[in-house]
């Protein structure tokens, strides 16, 4: 997937969308790193501010968690296949 700069979306929403879903599909697995904000900036086209704003949306969602000094992660996320209380 690429930015459509025609899109009435906003680029940084779009790069969020894109992220989301590679992360969905496992392609992001979690506890992996994401890319960079230079080769997101290669891959997209995009300056590192409304990268930077994308992965803010995401780490609001709760999706990826910052590591200082070694970049963007996703989170792990609660196991659905749990038992439930009380069986």
């Amino acid at each position: 997937m690429s930015i459509n700069h025609d899109d009435v979306r906003a680029p940084y929403l779009q790069l969020a969308d894109i992220l989301r879903e590679r992360i969905a599909k496992g392609e992001i697995a979690p506890g992996k790193r994401l890319p960079s904000l230079m080769d997101m900036e290669r891959e997209f086209g995009l300056n590192q501010k409304t990268i930077r704003k994308s992965l803010a949306v995401l780490k609001d969602e709760g999706l990826i968690e910052s590591s200082p000094g070694r970049g963007m992660f996703v989170k792990a996320q609660p196991d659905d296949d749990r038992a439930e209380d009380g069986d």
